[in-house]
């Protein structure tokens, strides 16, 4: 099968980056997609998001400094058709010793060329820390494509700016002449505000179609499923958290011609609307709305 290495890529933390990495990973795989995460973060969330603990030697660092393969490191997690690569903080020590070696952009490219050979994954997602260091350029190069998570918050437009002029510069000095921009997924909106919509709006007037209709909104559930070692769809699959990666999963593969958007999210008694909608937009953009009698039962989700 063709592999699709896909990053999951923005220098401001608190976007809601990882939590989109874990999630969407764990949709597509629900989805039977042979999916593979690799957490690149030296934090490990991603690695404790999925239950998974911090153990020394997991990582991608070996394989980076050339005393491992990467296809060893693989793990399975409690998602079927969902693998990963765990994280742990020797990682960080990465950054120093890649420095030292040639072509040191292009090692992660070079490590994830036997997983890509092995025809093994559909998609490899690869979850990067909160900066702009070498980890993370090397996540870039090795990419074909950059999904970056954005927070309906003014600040976070900063960000976005510095990372589509990132992309730019890879491809013009043949860093990674082919990686484009997937698309931008709008994380931790809040329908009841007018600053959340105001800054929607916005991207969508300088980005257009890459950003998806999909937006992810606030919500409880998808903080507290990371203490629990569990993606959104597995610890609460009703929740609102759980439809929107649903759907997110969904619209990413119709824009690939991979599947198809269905009217009707997974849940019962949830219908998504998209905000982009000329009449939803002019008044207050709803993210979900639910069938009559619904929302008493779901008000605590």
């Amino acid at each position: 099968m063709q592999t699709t290495v896909i990053a999951i890529a923005n220098q401001k933390g608190g976007v809601g980056k990882t939590t989109t990495a874990v999630n969407l990973a764990a949709c597509l795989a629900e989805k039977r997609k042979e999916v593979l995460l690799v957490d690149l973060d030296p934090q490990a969330n991603a690695t404790s998001g999925l239950g998974l603990p911090k153990e020394a030697g997991a990582s991608l660092y070996g394989a980076l400094v050339g005393s491992a393969q990467a296809l060893d490191l693989i793990q399975a997690t409690g998602v079927n058709h969902l693998s990963v690569i765990p994280s742990e903080i020797d990682l960080a020590g990465a950054e120093v010793e890649i420095a030292r070696g040639d072509h040191y952009l292009h090692r992660l490219r070079d490590v994830l060329a036997g997983v890509i050979a092995s025809g093994r994954f559909d998609f490899i997602i690869l979850d990067c820390s909160p900066s702009l260091g070498i980890l993370t350029m090397n996540v870039l190069a090795a990419a074909h494509a950059v999904i970056i998570p954005l927070q309906a918050e003014y600040y976070a437009l900063e960000g976005l700016s510095v990372m589509t002029r990132l992309i730019q510069q890879l491809n013009e000095n043949a860093v990674n002449p082919g990686l484009y921009l997937e698309g931008i997924v709008m994380t931790m909106y809040d329908g009841r505000t007018n600053l959340s919509q105001q800054v929607v709006q916005e991207v969508v007037r300088h980005f257009g179609d890459k950003v998806y209709e999909t937006l992810i909104p606030r919500n409880v559930r998808l903080s507290e499923a990371p203490s629990f070692g569990k993606p959104i769809i597995t610890y609460n699959p009703l929740c609102t958290g759980a439809v929107a990666y649903r759907q997110l999963a969904r619209e990413f593969l119709a824009r690939r011609k991979e599947g198809a958007v269905d009217a009707e999210a997974d849940g019962v008694g949830f219908k998504l609307k998209s905000p982009f909608d000329k009449t939803v937009q002019r008044e207050a953009p709803a993210f979900i709305s639910m069938a009559p009698g619904e929302e008493a039962r779901h008000a605590s989700l």
